[in-house]
């Protein structure tokens, strides 16, 4: 097929195609529906080099290998969505990744139903939507329960200040996690780390000082009144 440029109606032709369409085209989305394939063909039908034409069976190589990659595509699609109903009723466990951080986090729970959007399956979990791609496991109850458990004591956890910083005022918090970790127990203790336990008990030991020094201090404030009360009790009975 010939390559020359030519000039219709005062518009460079790019490819046997007008420039401005041709950058249209490009623009695009990259993928192409049947329609669209076929209104590309038909555009470079009408603007071939009339002196040395395109041979038919190009075109009719081109179809064929726009059709079997649409029959491939709707193949990986009728896969997903038969893998992604199989998933109903079953527990799961689904990566998603923050596009700003890049960080990875794991959520688990139910698959209720599932939706299909643009030939896509996506796992229906509660109030939230996850795409089939997103599967990370397919697990039972019991592991699902320790791994939200051990999730919800880790972003408790996580959500204490430094130990530097950390006030009586996280004393309930503290508290209650320590509840919840005799509870567990030894299969629901392994989804937990050494050094996640270890920080734990560090935060018990600071909590326990600052209780300890927050006692002395109230003792020492209660003596104090005291001895101001019978000073003051001596001072009137002088008077």
């Amino acid at each position: 097929m010939s390559t020359v440029a030519n000039i219709v109606n005062g518009e460079i032709q790019k490819n046997g195609v007008p420039a401005s369409e041709a950058k249209n085209n490009t623009n695009k989305s990259s993928d192409l529906d049947k329609e669209a394939f076929l209104q590309l063909l038909v555009t470079q039908m009408k603007y071939q080099d009339p002196l040395e034409p395109t041979d038919n069976t190009e075109y009719v190589s081109q179809l064929a290998t726009f059709s079997e990659l649409e029959q491939m595509t709707n193949l990986v699609a009728s896969s997903d969505l038969t893998r992604a109903s199989q998933l109903v009723g079953q527990y799961v466990t689904v990566k998603q990744t923050n596009e700003t951080t890049m960080e990875e986090t794991i959520v688990g729970g139910k698959v209720d139903f599932v939706t299909v959007e643009n030939g896509k399956g996506y796992l229906n979990i509660g109030d939230s939507k996850y795409s089939i791609d997103d599967l990370d496991s397919v697990v039972d109850e019991k592991y699902l329960n320790a791994f939200n458990l051990a999730n919800e004591f880790m972003t408790s956890l996580n959500g204490l200040p430094t130990l530097a910083n950390l006030t009586t005022s996280y004393k309930d918090v503290i508290e209650n996690l320590g509840s919840v970790l005799e509870d567990m127990s030894s299969y629901e203790k392994g989804f937990l780390s050494s050094a996640a336990i270890a920080d734990f008990n560090k935060y018990k030991e600071r909590l326990a000082e600052l209780l300890h020094i927050e006692e002395a201090e109230n003792k020492g404030n209660e003596e104090s009144e005291e001895e101001d009360k019978v000073e003051e009790t001596q001072q009137t009975g002088e008077a």
